[in-house]
């Protein structure tokens, strides 16, 4: 049994391999294949059959200048996916091309572009919305339904105003109305970018907190107004706007090295030009300020508030006092 279910596995790779070189050149001879997938010109053959009988176009032909190539004009069989899963794939995609796999973001990328090949046409629109709207700056943990990303990738893309319920900070329910303009996927949530029609203003959303039955895309559109970057906009709100406190600090290491351990949601860096960087985070309490700094485990000052090197002190005497009671 376990043999059997190894050959099936090589022989289906092989396959995608046979129709992804097909894809890429116009014509191949059978030698040249046989050398490119490791096997025999016979298994090049066989392996064409089962493409044709998947319903790739492959066409055969001899003589000099010729071999394998697909069809002109031969459609592919078309991928069978609900929606639901035509955005579950394209989602899952957009985050390995933004970073969140490590080593898949190129061929993410190209798997991407082949989706609009073989998906039905129903909902090649679904994924070209989300394909536009998301931004995948680093991994997400946190869930969100597949309905809420596609509804408000689809009113980005069509440039409608959303209306729907939302829970702020504090826990208040509140209605919004909105003009949506990009989703980005940053740390641990997604986030939502869009024009708040009452407060006049940009205005950062974090998706779970929308609640999805009361998701409306309405059919009054909107003309696209000049927007701030997305992913500066939400670092910048999520490091400023929901804390008490905003600290800056110098780090006595270079920027590149910081940047590996300080996460894009957690603070902005600026390279000082001396080997060391600026770091600027937020934190409801000093305490958590002076603790996170020691998580990154490197030598800092405080540079700005003086609160928070009045509060560093405290704890650093209160620290000699443990170990040497």
């Amino acid at each position: 049994m376990g043999g059997s279910m190894l050959i099936m596995s090589d022989t289906t790779a092989r396959v995608l391999q046979l129709l992804g070189l097909l894809q890429g050149r116009a014509m191949w001879t059978g030698e040249e294949l046989s050398e490119r997938l490791g096997v025999t010109t016979r298994s090049v053959r066989r392996d064409v059959e089962r493409l044709r009988r998947l319903g790739y176009p492959v066409r055969a032909s001899t003589g000099v200048g010729g071999g394998y190539q697909l069809g002109a004009g031969g459609k592919l069989p078309p991928l069978l996916l609900d929606p639901d899963e035509a955005v579950a794939v394209t989602v899952s995609l957009r985050l390995a091309a933004g970073g969140s796999v490590t080593g898949v973001e190129e061929s993410a990328l190209r798997a991407l572009a082949k989706l609009d090949q073989v998906l039905p046409s129903t909902l090649r629109g679904e994924v070209e919305a989300i394909s536009q709207a998301v931004i995948a700056v680093e991994g997400v943990s946190a869930p969100v339904e597949a309905q809420l990303i596609s509804a408000i990738a689809r009113a980005c893309r069509d440039h409608v105003l959303v209306r729907f319920d939302y829970l702020s900070r504090d826990g208040t329910p509140t209605s919004r109305r909105v003009e949506p303009y990009r989703v980005v996927v940053m740390g641990r949530r997604w986030y939502l970018l869009a024009y708040d029609v009452q407060k006049e203003d940009w205005r950062s959303f974090r998706l779970d907190r929308v609640d999805v039955a009361s998701l409306h895309p309405t059919t009054f559109g909107f003309p696209p107004r000049p927007a701030p970057d997305p992913v500066d906009y939400i670092r910048e709100s999520v490091i400023r706007s929901p804390y008490r406190h905003v600290a800056r600090l110098r780090l006595h290491l270079p920027i590149a090295e910081a940047a590996t351990r300080v996460p894009q949601n957690a603070g902005t860096l600026t390279d000082l030009g001396d080997g060391t960087c600026e770091l600027e985070t937020g934190a409801e309490t000093l305490d958590y300020l002076a603790i996170e700094m020691l998580w990154l485990d490197v030598a800092f000052e405080v540079l700005d508030p003086p609160e928070l090197r009045e509060r560093t002190l405290e704890l650093s005497e209160r620290l000699r006092r443990a170990a040497h009671p």
